[in-house]
């Protein structure tokens, strides 16, 4: 039977798993740093939300080119904002 003396295996233990512990911050810091040099527009200005939803809307929404419905639109706007008063 092979003895191993308890204290010994302990103490090896720990610094073993402070090595490795070590090592792990370095590579994860080092990992951090090149994602940041690598991505640079994570450091960019965020744009506001209302000219995010303004950019949106006008991706999505088609100008009206019939002029009866332009009129019919028109109204409607009117109306809802007497209604609103």
């Amino acid at each position: 039977m092979i003895y191993l003396d308890i204290k010994l295996l302990s103490v090896n233990g720990l610094w073993t798993f402070l090595i490795i512990l070590g090592v792990a911050a370095i590579i994860a810091l080092i990992s951090f740093i090149l994602h940041r040099l690598l991505h640079p527009k994570l450091k960019q200005e965020k744009k506001d939300d209302k000219k995010i939803a303004q950019e949106e809307l006008d991706r999505i929404l088609v100008p009206i080119d019939d002029e009866k419905t332009a009129k019919e639109v028109e109204d409607y706007k009117d109306k809802e904002d007497e209604k609103s008063n």
